[in-house]
């Protein structure tokens, strides 16, 4: 499987100093990213009267909801990367196993209106969940990502919080680190880590229950505690054997110090 470079240097990466996390391991020319898409379009204005009295329409959909968005980068950066294209022979397989052989960055950015458009039409996979969607891209070099994704802003915006609920039962669950803010784009990033480092580590049959699923998974942020108790600790072996418990840990190149882990996924 294409994911296999990530499960074999999982255990190495979670014991490795937090400085070391952040050296590159590779030139700035050949860092290469996956590009992560997010729809978030502007609010509808308020319903103005016409001449006749009715309100103009507003076609736009609303803001996303956080939680669905990141739903949908998360399923969305795995779908990339279990594609039939990403196999031996397929057009992908190239870019994906060059880019998972190193540090697997990935770069969240909005779009919106044709924007959004636009990169529907460049190597990828769209997700839907629950009216929020998120393209993942083929990754590549930074250097030569395509203009339809280099004008769309990284920064700038955010969602509120919201309420989802508890995880839906035998889904997996991403959970983001309660001590730790993150913007929704980096939180997107994160959650993408996430996903592809579960499924490193799953067996074939799980693996495949889960593609026929969509690779549906709900993100949360638990309480503290929960975190404390799930967190592998110096034994990612025995976390993943006994509780089936991932740790994604950050590079720190943005946002957050290096070495600090930022999601638990755990395999329900």
């Amino acid at each position: 499987m294409i994911l296999e470079p990530l499960a074999a240097r999982y255990a190495s990466w979670l014991g490795l100093p937090a400085e070391e996390t952040a050296l590159p391991e590779a030139s700035p020319d050949e860092v290469r990213a996956m590009p992560v898409i997010l729809r978030m379009e502007k609010p509808a204005p308020s319903p103005t009267a016409t001449l006749k009295g009715h309100a103009a329409r507003d076609s736009r959909p609303p803001p996303p909801a956080r939680t669905p968005l990141l739903e949908a980068a998360a399923a969305a950066a795995l779908a990339v990367c279990l594609d039939e294209r990403t196999k031996p022979g397929g057009e992908w397989h190239e870019p994906v196993r060059d880019w998972v052989s190193g540090h697997i960055r990935k770069v969240a950015r909005r779009a919106r209106g044709t924007h959004w458009q636009a990169v529907q039409e460049l190597p990828g996979v769209t997700i839907s969940i629950d009216g929020a969607e998120a393209r993942a891209l083929v990754p590549g070099r930074v250097v030569d990502v395509p203009k339809e994704v280099s004008r769309l802003q990284i920064s700038g915006s955010e969602l509120p919080p919201d309420e989802p609920g508890p995880a839906p039962a035998s889904t997996p669950v991403l959970m983001l680190n309660p001590r730790v803010p993150m913007t929704v784009g980096k939180a997107a990033a994160q959650v993408g880590h996430g996903t592809m480092l579960l499924a490193a580590l799953l067996d074939e049959h799980r693996l495949s229950a889960w593609a026929e699923r969509g690779f549906r998974c709900a993100v949360r942020v638990p309480e503290p505690l929960e975190w404390a108790e799930l967190h592998p600790g110096a034994n990612p072996a025995q976390a993943w054997s006994e509780r089936s418990v991932i740790a994604v840990r950050d590079a720190g190149f943005t946002e957050v110090d290096p070495g600090t882990v930022t999601v638990l996924a755990q395999w329900r």
